[in-house]
């Protein structure tokens, strides 16, 4: 394992981190409003999509220390996975996993199954590819139940558009959902917002970002084994394949251009970039290794955004906003801790330092769980789709400048017809895939200016 992949921070490693976790957390009930269905005042989850991000997702919500919260219901496409979700979760939270075998579901209608199990007011997670996120949340919000989402949670315009009305529709309704963009809930960061928004660094004049490591997840895949279907195969290796995740750019670039214009405060009007594919031997996924994008906000600010996945090469993993006054490190070197800090000038030098966040740090991953779950109980506000669509936009949008060597504005990529997979709400085990191979078994790859209207 390389040097970078190891340094490379994800909900995985920090569900390593947490796997001591005493199971004992289960504590006594607190009062709770009318929003939460359940006398007993226990809040229900259900688990959908039991990979390392789900898992680490269930870890977080059993965690929170408000009151009583129990596991009920689980569901995969994969029996293996969800077998060894199950296995981890009982092993350190017995008393607060209740998920005998007739509520674990395996399926492309193990969603339903999954949410049929809780009462309005229970909580729903959507650890699963972004593909499918629309269409759970659409019954989630039928259901009348909370959610949490992991991030991506849109992979092109036509979702995006799909997912903004759904929105409207929770916030009428008066859900709680978090999007995992955890770093919005680091104190350290909403600190910094703070600070940079009372002009500590001046105006924000520029920002750049690094996220520069050697392939990870399921960045890259070769040609489909046998023993298993076209469709699972793409499904299991999703970060390959833009219908699935939004390649590795929406998958692993988010959090840092969602957190630079958070502290920007506005969200980029357009992106041009470049990107490129390099020894690809036999590797057949739709990513760049390499991407490069300049994006610009409405006042002419920019932020550029650098981001690799290539073994041998010099690792960074880093944000950074520069101000007329001095400048920000807004990232050190993974997403916790954050490590922020404020200087008098661009050096960023330990003679320039105006302040520092105290170490040691809160886990964002666990905040934004305690949050969600304080919003629910206490009965207060709390929506973050719009916010979560529109950074899967905003990613989308340097994607597609990479991918086809245009300049693209926020506008054309919301209003871009090209929806990766229209009928991903129909698939079962049997259906074909999205996306289909070539004679050879290999997949369609973005050709910029050959390919300009689409990205493949």
């Amino acid at each position: 394992m390389s040097e970078s992949t190891k340094r490379f921070s994800s909900r995985r490693t920090f569900l390593k981190a947490t796997g001591s976790i005493a199971a004992s957390s289960a504590l006594a009930g607190t009062a709770i409003p009318t929003v939460h269905a359940g006398e007993d005042n226990t809040i229900r989850i259900a688990l959908i999509g039991c990979g390392g991000r789900g898992t680490g997702a269930a870890v977080n919500a059993l965690s929170v220390k408000n009151g009583p919260i129990k596991l009920v219901a689980m569901a995969d496409i994969f029996d293996y996975k969800l077998a060894g979700s199950y296995k981890r979760l009982k092993k350190h939270f017995p008393n607060q996993v209740d998920v005998p075998e007739d509520r674990r579901f395996i399926g492309f209608d193990a969603y339903k199954k999954a949410m049929d199990c809780l009462k309005p007011g229970d909580v729903a997670i959507f650890a699963t590819y972004p593909a499918f996120r629309w269409v759970h949340f659409t019954y989630a919000i039928q259901k009348g139940l909370n959610v949490f989402m992991e991030k991506p949670v849109t992979v092109d315009g036509p979702t995006t558009r799909r997912m903004l009305k759904l929105a409207e529709q929770s916030e009428k309704k008066n859900l709680k959902v978090g999007v995992g963009l955890m770093i919005r809930h680091c104190r350290g960061r909403q600190e910094l917002h703070k600070r940079i928004r009372d002009g500590e660094i001046g105006d924000i004049i520029m920002m750049r970002a690094y996220r520069m490591s050697g392939p990870i997840s399921s960045f890259r895949s070769k040609k489909k084994p046998e023993g298993i279907s076209e469709l699972l195969w793409q499904i299991k290796r999703s970060v390959s394949f833009l219908w699935a995740s939004g390649g590795c750019f929406n998958d692993f670039y988010i959090h840092q251009i969602d957190e630079c214009s958070w502290m920007k405060g506005a969200w980029p009007v357009r992106a041009k970039a470049s990107g490129g594919r390099h020894y690809r031997d036999e590797w057949i996924d739709q990513n760049f290794d390499t991407y490069s994008v300049e994006y610009t906000y409405a006042d002419g600010t920019k932020l550029f955004f650098y981001g690799r996945c290539m073994s041998g090469c010099y690792f960074q993993f880093a944000s950074y906003a520069h101000g007329t006054k001095g400048a920000a490190i807004v990232t050190t070197a993974r997403h916790t801790p954050g490590r922020v800090r404020t200087f008098k000038g661009h050096n960023m030098t330990p003679d320039e330092l105006i302040w520092a966040f105290p170490q040691p740090e809160q886990n964002p991953y666990q905040l934004e769980w305690d949050d969600l779950i304080t919003a629910i109980r206490e009965d207060t506000s709390y929506n973050e789709v719009k916010r979560g669509a529109e950074a899967s936009l905003v990613s989308s949008m340097g994607r597609m400048a990479a991918h086809t060597g245009r300049v693209i504005t926020f506008d054309q990529m919301l209003n871009c017809e090209h929806e990766f997979a229209p009928d991903v709400d129909k698939l079962t085990m049997d259906s074909p895939a999205p996306l289909p191979a070539g004679p050879d078994g290999k997949y369609p790859v973005p050709q910029p200016g050959i390919i300009t209207d689409r990205e493949y």
